[in-house]
């Protein structure tokens, strides 16, 4: 949600970040753009690949989705949806 507040102006980014921010924000003027947050169960290709990402130390590049996430990837081309289950 942080990334959130930061587009909305609601928070500043890192200070380390500053300069990258402003730059984004002058590339921004020229777009229409919506940000809102999502669930990790509405992206599980991405939370997957941030989670292979985490336990790695090298840099990785696929031409082709890798296998741990062919599943995920099928079911969002068929629409079909996830489901996140709140006890």
């Amino acid at each position: 949600m942080l990334v959130v507040d930061i587009f909305n102006g609601n928070t500043n980014p890192p200070w380390k970040l500053l300069s990258k921010w402003n730059h984004c924000k002058h590339l921004l003027l020229s777009m229409t753009w919506v940000v809102s947050h999502v669930y990790r169960e509405g992206n599980t290709c991405a939370d997957k690949l941030a989670n292979f990402g985490l336990s790695i130390n090298t840099t990785r590049w696929w031409n082709h989705a890798p296998s741990f996430i062919l599943n995920d990837v099928i079911r969002n081309r068929s629409n079909l949806p996830n489901y996140r289950f709140v006890s």
